[in-house]
């Protein structure tokens, strides 16, 4: 038989074109086949444990009814599927619940073949500790960052300080920041971040994903405290430094008032290992007249300025505590 060339070129032609359209056999086939499950933004560890509002995702060779289906944990813990019924998945690991899903086919199968895999996390207990608005345990829904995390127990208070500490459980592995290292049991990753890359957004990175079962620890700042007769009282947030001089705090206090009784100053230092505190007599006019040497202040010092019209009143010693205990606390920028 012989074929005509015009016959085989139009074949040819329309061959070329069936392989070549995006709606052709080939492409549909492909479409039809479902595709994996999007995972969470992040896998738990092995010893995860199944909370309410975590979603996993079922796979059972030979039972249509539950494989490959998403099944979401209730507010009880439970989950309800068919065939096997009502079973309590909450405090289970993943490895847990697949012993139990094939303990319950085991009934009607002969070596049942199940596996779970999270398909998003709901459950995330996280601790978040020290000068935050509301300490505690966070129960997070999905995928959080740090400043997220800290927005969620109430923000920083007044008195927190420069820099958030996280301690990861390693099985997640280190922390992805430069000042991770690991803990001297080896158990957990620890590392620290500047709080104000985080607030102010200078550095992305820093903001860090929160996992499960982290422990968000925002230490109190070190602050000086200056009370009595300044235009601005209270306690100043040391950042970097570990002192400043009483000329520096006295800066940021804006000066004496009219009525200071500055050559009669104290500072009042804590004892260590005590609760009680030493009184150091300091001239700040002395000083501000440059024929005393500066003094540096230490982290909890209060330094107290008497008024003039004081002068003959007794000094008491738990009124300049009070008053520092409920002074505003400010920032040095």
């Amino acid at each position: 038989m012989l074929f005509s060339p015009s016959i085989f070129l139009s074949t040819s032609i329309s061959l070329l074109l069936l392989f070549q359209d995006p709606a052709g056999p080939a492409k549909s086939q492909e479409a039809i086949v479902p595709g994996p499950v999007a995972p969470t933004a992040f896998l738990p560890s092995d010893n995860y444990a199944l909370g309410p509002g975590d979603q996993v995702l079922i796979r059972a060779i030979d039972v249509e009814e539950i494989d490959n289906k998403p099944v979401l944990i209730d507010r009880r813990g439970n989950i309800n599927l068919p065939i096997i019924g009502q079973l309590q998945a909450a405090g289970l690991t993943p490895d847990q619940l697949e012993d139990v899903l094939r303990g319950r086919l085991a009934k009607i199968l002969v070596h049942p073949d199940v596996s779970v895999s999270v398909v998003e996390l709901r459950s995330q207990p996280v601790s978040v500790l020290g000068s935050v608005g509301t300490p505690g345990v966070q129960q997070l829904q999905g995928d959080k960052r740090l400043d997220e995390v800290l927005s969620m127990a109430g923000g920083l208070r007044p008195d927190a300080g420069y820099t958030v500490v996280i301690a990861r459980q390693i099985e997640w592995g280190p922390i992805p920041l430069p000042t991770a290292a690991p803990d001297s049991t080896g158990q957990f990753s620890v590392a620290s971040v500047n709080v104000k890359s985080i607030m102010n957004g200078s550095n992305p990175a820093e903001n860090i994903h929160i996992k499960p079962n982290d422990v968000i620890t925002v230490p109190r700042g070190e602050i000086i405290y200056v009370i009595g007769a300044v235009h601005k009282s209270g306690g100043f947030m040391l950042n970097d430094n570990h002192s400043l001089s009483a000329l520096q705090i006295l800066s940021l206090a804006e000066g004496l008032d009219r009525l200071a009784a500055g050559q009669r100053s104290k500072i009042m230092r804590p004892v260590p290992g005590s609760n009680d505190r030493t009184e150091i007599p300091l001239d700040l006019k002395q000083i501000l007249a440059g024929k005393t040497p500066d003094v540096p202040l230490k982290a909890d010092d209060i330094l107290f300025v008497p008024t003039s019209a004081a002068k003959n009143a007794a000094f008491r010693t738990l009124d300049v505590l009070v008053g520092a205990s409920t002074a505003a606390v400010y920032r040095i920028p």
